[in-house]
């Protein structure tokens, strides 16, 4: 069993899997589709974070992929439904690194509010500026989280401990953590606003969300933070406001485009603004969150392939099945389409074997059943499930 981990995952992830008896090749960096397509023939586990795209031709050149891990929170990278089509399942970490993206937007906050990245420039350029002008306390301003997920949630927690008001904006329903209060509309919480902080996935319908209308509804002065997904903003945008003084400083950690390695070139049209603070997407870069994600997304893995969970899989069905104590476990992907589950219990009651556990969930056009029995299905029960039109793959624990 091999796996290939990219982009600098954290051991942790290696000695996961390691100790589960896989062959493991760590490379630094991302790679690229035509790399990929050359480099995956013998590959079961693919590890990535967020430079490494994995498209449907790079799917269709590893035969012997069971799973993508993304060590990261967003599965955009990854062709989901090409995968899910291939029974590749897909994990991700929407959990991991929610505290270091949280302590990093209250950690801009206060810089921003207090300009103090102007302040230590001007003191490592030599000159002593000690003015109060444009600085303020964050106590008593409006904080609007636009995106109340798991992120933006745990920030208005922070926020709100810290004498902040907050308001947020979400298209689904969801409750509201301590003071804080729904806007009615996006532009209700911009109106509102001393800060606005965005906090949305990175599906395709989010392309360009946030624009030349969002900027100008913003209160004059505001602040802007994006620690979500670059291609949200149009930062052009952005930078007209700022240099008008309508918005009063930014912090942005996303980019539409970024350097695939350390050292490589950046450029931005948000370079050289004052009061703006740019970071290389490192909203979740602790050691602390990366340790956590390097563990959570390998034990996913894992649990996968050698016990066949698919739990906060991103793109297969979902199935928590228990621990297999006695007996044998069959896995059965399949076409989500009417008699398959009884033509799958038609093939244990042939063969005489006592079903002892059975699990199954369905998504978009798939089935997942998770079937324990007393005895294994012999391989000719085996190649009758694999034989129908609406198996994707049959596996055995």
């Amino acid at each position: 069993m091999k796996a290939l981990i990219l982009e600098n995952i954290h051991q942790s992830a290696v000695d996961v899997l390691k100790s589960r008896g896989y062959e493991v090749e760590v490379r630094a960096g991302a790679m690229s589709e035509s790399e990929l397509v050359e480099g995956l023939g013998d590959v079961n586990l693919l590890g990535i974070r967020s430079n490494t795209t994995v498209t449907e031709r790079v799917l269709e050149a590893a035969p012997v992929l069971q799973a993508v891990g993304c060590f990261c929170i967003g599965t955009n990278q990854v062709d989901l439904s090409a995968a899910a089509n291939r029974g590749v399942g897909v994990f991700n970490a929407p959990y991991s690194n929610t505290r270091s993206v949280v302590e990093l937007v209250i950690g801009e906050i206060i810089a921003l509010a207090r300009r103090l990245t102007e302040k230590t420039q001007r003191m490592h350029d030599g000159v002593w500026d000690k003015s109060a002008k444009g600085s303020h306390e964050v106590r008593g301003r409006t904080l609007g989280i636009v995106g109340y997920g798991n992120i933006g949630t745990q920030l208005s927690n922070v926020a709100e401990a810290m004498g902040m008001r907050v308001v947020f904006y979400d298209k689904a329903d969801r409750p509201a953590h301590g003071n804080a209060r729904r806007a009615a509309s996006l532009t209700e919480l911009l109106e509102t606003a001393d800060v606005v902080s965005l906090h949305v996935d990175g599906r395709p319908g989010n392309a360009g969300f946030f624009g030349a209308e969002e900027f100008a509804a913003m209160k004059p002065r505001a602040l802007f933070i994006n620690a979500s997904r670059g291609m949200v903003v149009d930062y052009d945008s952005l930078r007209s406001h700022i240099v008008s003084g309508h918005i009063a400083g930014a912090a942005v950690d996303v980019f539409p485009v970024e350097p695939k390695a350390q050292g490589d070139a950046f450029e931005s049209t948000l370079r050289g603004l004052d009061n703006v603070i740019l970071t290389p997407h490192v909203g979740g870069s602790t050691q602390e969150a990366q340790e956590e994600i390097g563990r959570f997304v390998a034990e996913k893995l894992v649990g996968f392939v050698l016990e066949g969970s698919t739990a906060l899989s991103a793109n297969l069905p979902q199935v928590l099945p228990p621990t297999l104590e006695a007996g044998h476990r069959l896995g059965f992907l399949h076409h989500n389409v009417p008699g398959e589950l009884a033509r799958l219990n038609a093939v244990f009651a042939d063969a005489g074997d006592n079903v002892i556990g059975q699990h199954l969930s369905t998504r978009d056009h798939l089935g997942y059943a998770i079937t324990d029995a007393s005895e294994p299905l012999s391989p000719e029960a085996i190649a009758e499930l694999e034989a129908s039109e609406h198996c994707v793959w049959v596996r055995t624990w």
